[in-house]
This record gives C-alpha cells, structure tokens and sequence, in this order.
C-alpha cells in the first residue's frame, strides 16, 4: 500500500541523499589519511560537516533533509569496513582517470556478518537532533553492495550472497525504524549492470524492505562516481516490473537524460509516487529556477501532481558544495514557481 505524502505539501523536494562535501572537511581527510586526528577531532570534524549540509539544505528550502551522509566514503565504500567475512584487495588500477575499476575489490571468504551494523543509525540520530524537518536515510541495496565482492568462499553463486545481503540492509532499515526514522530509502545504483530480470530485482528488493514500517522510497540510477554512469541508461525494461515493489517513491533520474522517459512512467500506471530528478548532478551546468519549473512541467503531463516529488538526479557527493548549493535553491524555487501556477 504506497503512503502518500499530504503531510508535506505539494511537491515536496528532498536530496537524494548524499550532499557536497565542505572544504574544510576535504582539508580535515588529508589529516585523517596520515593518521593525525584523535578520537575527538575525527568527531568533531564529522559532525561540522554534517551540520553544514543540513544548513545548506534548510537554507535552500528542502521539504525533507538528510544528514550529508558526510559519514561515508565514496558512497559505499565505508560499509565494507562494517562487514565480516570479506577481504579488502587494492584496485587493479591506479592510473588515468578515477572510475569504477580505480576502487578497492572485496573478496568474499566466509558468509557475511554486520555485528554493529551498517552505521547508518548514528547519522539518522544526528540529523534528527539538528533539524525540525522530516530526516530521510538511505541505504545502498545489496545489488549495490555485492558491485565490487569477489567470490572466494562463504556461498555457493552470487545469488545465495544477493540475499544474504539483502537480511543485512533489511535489519539495518529496522534499526533505523527503532531509532525513530520514519522515512528510509534503498539506493540501488547497479540494477541495469547486475540483474536481468526486473521480476528478480523486485522481488529482492521487496525482501531487503520487508517487515520495515515506515515511508520507503526506491533510488534507481546508472551510477554516479566522478559524475559518470556506469550502465545502460534507461528504466524501459525495469518500469512494468516495478509495480509490484513495495515502495511508496521511486527516485528515478531524468534532467541528464533530457527528460527521457518521463511519459513511459506515466504509461506504466504504477502505483508509486514519482521522485522526478530534475536536476542534473552529473553536469557542471547551474539550473535557474524556470529550466527546473519546466522540467517539472513535463512531469506533470504524465504523473497526477498529488504523486510528484522533485529532487535531483542523485546525490551531490560529486558536485562541488557552491555548484551543489545553487542547485538545491533551484531545485525549491521552480517547485515554487509550479505551485504559484496551480494555485496551490
């Protein structure tokens, strides 16, 4: 049963999760890296950073915060550290530009633990403690977290694995739940690489989700490191099989794809409501206000504007703050400028 959102006005606008990362955090990692901050400093740096982020998104008028995810490293990388049973291997490449084969590789040798979770609930208690407005987590999906896992022993396939990580991200979602979030979210950055069958990625997707009573929302994208996807960018043949996945959004990127694909959602009649990206993250390009109220507008032919979210593509780890700051103001103001259009 999809929740709606009339708790939150009409098109509310939310970050997809991640926001850019301040300069005195980037200086503060080249002091981490050499080992030169105590328990202390690391905490305190931590936590200006995340403060920052949700500043920038109060600031810029968002419906719905998150935390910065500031916490996290390259996206996903961090969770591997949380992880029993996998081995970290250097990347097998260092040189040229850095992309999806410039990361660490993690050979599976035993089945998976996550003896203190994923830590995604200190990032949800943060953000709650600093802000009045509704607080989203995300959580990669374990199509995601099995995109740089190697298997040497513990499993008998890669599917045996999908599942045990998807009991993995489902108890981390019922821990954030515990903790008092009442909005989560399941990145899923690999469908279009890892899986064939749309049906498949429903169903474990409907398995990492089960049992979690709260708003859930479902990130579909092509991959996001250094602004670069990584897979054929198209939901064609993933949309009529989404309509038995048990989310109430689904974050779907458009703006970098000029709108692509927006009426065949509309033509798919699934019962979700839509989180259009209508901001481009992946381009250096600074929307105004009326290219996003445009962008919008295209939405609104195809999906009833009571089911409309607006947000960005993706997240805005890969953007530089000031360009990401600019963005998130547009991202609110040509929302505004659509509800002044209909009166509402």
């Amino acid at each position: 049963m999809t929740r709606r959102c009339p708790d939150l006005g009409l098109l509310p606008t939310a970050p997809i999760g991640s926001h850019a990362l301040p300069a005195i955090y980037l200086l503060a990692l080249e002091r981490i890296g050499e080992g030169n901050l105590g328990e202390t400093d690391l905490r305190e740096v931590i936590e200006d950073a995340s403060q920052l982020a949700i500043l920038d998104q109060e600031r810029a008028g968002l419906t719905v915060v998150s935390d910065g995810e500031v916490r996290r490293h390259d996206f996903i990388l961090s969770f591997y550290g949380r992880l029993g049973g996998v081995r970290a291997l250097p990347p097998r490449r260092r040189l040229g530009p850095h992309l999806y084969d410039s990361t660490p590789i993690y050979e599976v040798e035993d089945r998976l633990t996550a003896p203190e979770g994923l830590g995604t609930v200190p990032e949800f208690e943060f953000a709650s403690s600093r802000s009045r407005r509704p607080v989203k987590v995300a959580c990669p999906g374990p199509l995601t977290l099995s995109q740089p896992m190697r298997l040497v022993g513990g499993y008998r396939d890669r599917e045996e694995l999908l599942w045990d990580l998807a009991g993995l991200v489902n108890a981390e979602l019922r821990r954030l739940v515990a903790a008092g979030c009442r909005f989560v979210q399941v990145d899923e950055s690999s469908h279009a690489t890892y899986w064939s069958s749309p049906s498949r990625l429903v169903e474990l997707f409907n398995r990492t989700v089960e049992g979690v009573e709260a708003r859930i929302g479902l990130h579909l994208c092509f991959g996001n490191l250094r602004g670069r996807p990584h897979s054929p960018r198209s939901y064609r043949q993933v949309l009529p099989g989404l309509r038995e996945a048990r989310a109430d959004v689904l974050f779907l990127e458009f703006a970098n794809r000029e709108m692509a694909e927006v009426a065949e959602f509309g033509r798919a009649d699934l019962p979700h409501d839509l989180g259009a990206g209508v901001v481009d993250v992946k381009s250096y390009h600074r929307e105004r206000p009326e290219e996003v109220a445009g962008r919008l507008r295209q939405v609104l032919r195809h999906v009833p504007v009571e089911r409309v979210w607006a947000v960005p593509d993706c997240g805005l780890w890969e953007t530089p703050r000031w360009l990401a700051v600019e963005k998130l103001r547009a991202l609110t103001a040509g929302a505004e400028i659509v509800r002044r259009e209909l009166g509402r």
